[in-house]
């Protein structure tokens, strides 16, 4: 039973190919069924957003799991291996589980930090329990991933700090401001900047929009999809008499802002703070419009220190939570390698119960007036004995499973308990349980339940 993770993302394939290997949300259910009906799938899981596409798989064998994904990934894409497999990248165990752990915290985004992606993680996980995808290793892996991200995000400050300058100046306008709640927005310029600087600003609540743009009708869509106003580029002055934050990101190739047409605005407005954002290059409005009484000019360059100041920032926390990753890898595989003792701990197990059970019946054939009292208190004491004899034989392997040599020392257990053949069957219906077609998610889950019930197999 073996982890993989195989997938491409911004850093690793070109929009152009990411593009072709994008699962839409509709079909995502569909493709993650289908993947676990491959050979040598157990459990899948399939993560598909903007920048990534990643196929998350427990498989029985490392070989044929990475031939099958690739071959699904072929067929449902209708794409010949040669175009894409060269812009893979594949994980195994422990890479593949620090990947994911790394990603849902943010840690692999283009924005380090963001946490768009914990909910898109978390969205395909609960895809994947719903159609019966996921199984037990998955279910606890990613159960304990999005609680891991969670905690992440709140406890330390990973995502405080603005990395992007359309959000820099969304915080900068907080800080002179407060709350943006009654504030008045103007963006001048109905571009892409803009247009995602009034995406990061209508977000945090901002009180009313007025949308400028030398194509009127482009300022009326922008306007329109953000609940605003549009104005034509004639009442620009007039706009800034009644604002209190200017956006500016046009295409142009001088000063459209200049000094004389901010200080007649200032006039009517008694001076009042006015907080403005250049965040166009060339720049948009004349450097000299600072220096105006209750102005606060910004340009891009201003922007981009707030940016790269907050992203060191980011990083150092960043480096605080890949140390708190470490902890959760040895955990999860703490948790696998009992999963491997389940067999060989259950084998044991059932052999002492039957012999317990013989015991039992050789004595009622050889005192058959026992009552029914005296069978069960017969019966209740050889399991006592039976469960005494266990303890130290469970212990012991569970020593043997975090040597070096696991291997070779839980072989060597087997065979001087003469469990093999046992142990053969037990992982059989561990296999079988463990199969999404054959028993869900759920029953799996349910078998281990019953296996560490009891304390000396926890």
């Amino acid at each position: 039973m073996h982890v993989l993770m195989i997938g491409l993302n911004h850093q690793s394939a070109p929009v152009e190919i990411r593009e072709k290997l994008s699962f839409h949300p509709d079909e995502l259910a569909d493709a993650m069924v289908s993947l676990s009906n491959e050979r040598s799938i157990l459990e899948a899981i399939i993560v598909s957003t903007c920048n990534r596409m990643e196929v998350y798989a427990v498989v029985d064998r490392l070989n044929t799991g990475r031939f099958y994904v690739k071959n699904f990934l072929a067929k449902w894409f209708h794409m010949t291996l040669d175009v894409f497999t060269p812009y893979l990248t594949i994980m195994e165990m422990e890479e593949a589980v620090r990947h994911l752990f790394r990603t849902t915290c943010g840690l692999n985004s283009m924005v380090i930090g963001e946490t768009q992606i914990l909910g898109q993680i978390r969205t395909s996980f609960l895809i994947a329990q719903k159609y019966k995808t996921s199984g037990t290793v998955f279910n606890e892996l990613f159960k304990q991933v999005v609680t891991f991200a969670k905690k992440v995000h709140s406890d330390t400050k990973i995502g405080e700090n603005a990395v992007s300058v359309s959000y820099a100046a969304v915080e900068l306008a907080k800080q002179v401001y407060g709350s943006l709640s009654q504030c008045h927005l103007a963006i001048f310029g109905a571009g892409k900047m803009g247009e995602l600087a009034l995406q990061n600003l209508s977000g945090k609540g901002i009180g009313s929009i007025t949308v400028i743009n030398r194509t009127f009708q482009k300022a009326q869509e922008m306007a329109e999809r953000f609940h605003g106003r549009a104005q034509p580029i004639e009442a620009l002055e007039s706009v800034m008499e009644k604002i209190d934050i200017l956006i500016s990101s046009t295409g142009a190739t001088h000063f459209v802002i200049t000094p004389e047409m901010v200080e007649n605005a200032q006039k009517k407005r008694g001076n009042t703070d006015l907080f403005m954002i250049d965040i166009a290059v060339p720049r948009d409005i004349d450097p000299q419009v600072g220096d105006i009484l209750g102005v606060h000019l910004y340009d891009i360059d201003d922007l981009k220190e707030v940016v790269d100041s907050n992203l060191n920032e980011r990083k150092r926390e960043a480096e605080k939570i890949e140390d708190m990753i470490d902890v959760e890898i040895e955990k999860f595989f703490t948790w696998i390698g009992m999963i491997g003792l389940i067999p060989i701990i259950s084998a044991l197990k059932n052999k002492a119960r039957d012999v317990q059970t013989e015991t039992m019946k050789s004595i009622e054939r050889k005192m058959p007036d026992l009552t029914a009292r005296e069978k069960k208190i017969l019966n209740k004491h050889t399991q006592s004995i039976v469960n005494q004899l266990l303890r130290d034989p469970i212990l012991t392997v569970k020593e043997l499973a975090g040597k070096d040599d696991r291997e070779a020392s839980l072989n060597f257990f087997i065979q001087v308990f003469n469990l093999h053949e046992r142990v053969e069957n037990e992982k059989k219906i561990l296999k079988k349980y463990h199969r999404p077609d054959t028993h869900p998610g759920e029953e799996i889950q349910a078998y281990m339940k019953e296996q560490f019930r009891n304390n000396e197999m926890i």
